[in-house]
């Protein structure tokens, strides 16, 4: 139920937006070009019409039912051909005069175009009407109408395709976080020296079938407001693992959610010496003194920093000199082939030096061959993970060692 706006405004049953002001615009241009009472814009849904943007020239205060089952308007009449689109004087048509737009609205005159999609669907209506026969309505009339419900459709199809997106991304996310979050399997973390295993990273996985690495599946969960949600699961699945494997367990985050109360409780309670939380180099630091503060209770308690993916971007750097890691983690685009890439060891050397500087150590992602594990030691770096190693995997089927020259499956075990 909605009260109907003064003269010559308009009001929309979704948030007013940049795009519904535009499409009341059209409506008042159609309302004032046909010389008609009120212009609305619908959307049909197969059971029910929705009148969603309405522009009147009336002072209507009375309460209005602005949804309507399809088979009690006019819209669906004309849309059935059983009306035509341009009514001059509803008296005329029996069947109209039965519709309760007729009978309680006083409806006597009447235009209405279907709202079409690019892909050829109908989202719903674009009409004007007015409380007197007008036989100055005419095919003209129409045509102009055509013209607005078009421009209507170019303005409201993009904020419907991005709901729908959205819509699409909440019907995959939703279950996995009432499932519980993500499976979280555990890569290896080996000495490069000595070829032991030192730790393990915690990495989220998602149902093979959505075919999307973690990092898109956690932005999708960002972009419907669930991500803080999603990435604590994904911590507790990867805490769940800490009383059945050796070493330590590194545990992906980003900063945002470091920052909420749910999570600095969480990570309070877990035995923070063999813990190491990694923030990706990818996603922004908006307040560095707020992150330093909610880790440096946690820090002071054992637990380890380590920045992610660095040398993938810029911020790496700011990262690493303002929050001053226990760990550097070298991502798999700097590491992948350095056997035989110069510059890629140059980088890699003078990475090197600055975690000596500052005393973090450095961790090398992605490697996959023997000849790039070899090559990384003898630059400095301290510890590796990659295929080369063994992909993510169950607690069982974790190594304590990986012998020298070993080459492991060059591909996942698992999605």
């Amino acid at each position: 139920m909605l009260t109907h706006p003064g003269p010559g405004e308009f009001t929309a049953l979704r948030e007013r937006s940049a795009e519904n002001r535009q499409v009341g615009e059209l409506l008042r241009t159609a309302r004032q070009a046909l010389g008609l009472s009120v212009a609305f814009l619908s959307r049909m849904d197969g059971t029910h019409q929705h009148i969603e943007i309405l522009d009147s020239a009336l002072p209507l205060t009375g309460q209005h039912s602005m949804t309507n089952p399809v088979e009690m308007t006019f819209c669906q009449a004309v849309m059935d051909g059983r009306l035509p689109p341009v009514i001059p004087d509803m008296r005329v048509f029996p069947e109209a005069m039965e519709l309760p737009g007729a009978r309680l609205a006083h409806i006597r005159s009447f235009v209405s175009v279907p709202v079409v999609l690019s892909d050829g669907s109908v989202y719903g209506t674009f009409c004007a009407a007015g409380l007197a026969p007008d036989d100055r309505l005419s095919p003209r009339d129409l045509a102009l109408m055509e013209v607005l419900a078009q421009a209507a459709s170019v303005i409201i199809e993009p904020g419907l395709r991005e709901q729908e997106r959205l819509s699409a991304i909440e019907r995959r996310i939703v279950p996995v976080i009432a499932g519980g979050g993500p499976t979280v399997l555990l890569q290896p973390i080996v000495d490069l020296a000595t070829r032991r295993r030192t730790g393990a990273e915690a990495l989220s996985r998602f149902p093979q079938e959505w075919r999307m690495p973690p990092d898109a599946c956690f932005a999708e969960a960002n972009s419907i407001g669930e991500r803080h949600r999603l990435e604590l699961l994904a911590l507790r699945r990867a805490a769940d693992h800490l009383p059945h494997v050796s070493g330590y367990v590194s545990m992906n985050v980003s900063p945002s959610t470091v920052l909420t109360r749910e999570c600095g409780e969480f990570l309070d309670r877990l035995p923070l010496n063999r813990v190491v939380l990694e923030l990706s180099e990818h996603d922004p630091v908006e307040d560095y003194d707020a992150l330093k503060a909610a880790l440096a209770p946690l820090r002071a308690r054992g637990m380890q920093l380590a920045i992610d993916d660095v040398g993938a971007g810029f911020s790496s750097l700011r990262h690493i000199v303002i929050t001053a890691p226990d760990v550097i983690k070298l991502d798999r685009s700097i590491v992948a082939g350095i056997a035989d890439d110069t510059v890629l060891s140059v980088v890699t050397h003078a990475l090197a030096e600055l975690a000596g500087v500052t005393g973090a150590r450095l961790v090398a992602e992605g490697i996959e061959t023997e000849a790039d594990a070899t090559a990384l030691e003898g630059l400095g770096v301290d510890l590796g993970q990659g295929w080369h190693f063994g992909a993510a995997t169950t607690v069982n089927e974790l190594s304590d060692y990986y012998r020298r020259g070993e080459q492991r499956s060059p591909v996942p075990a698992h999605p």
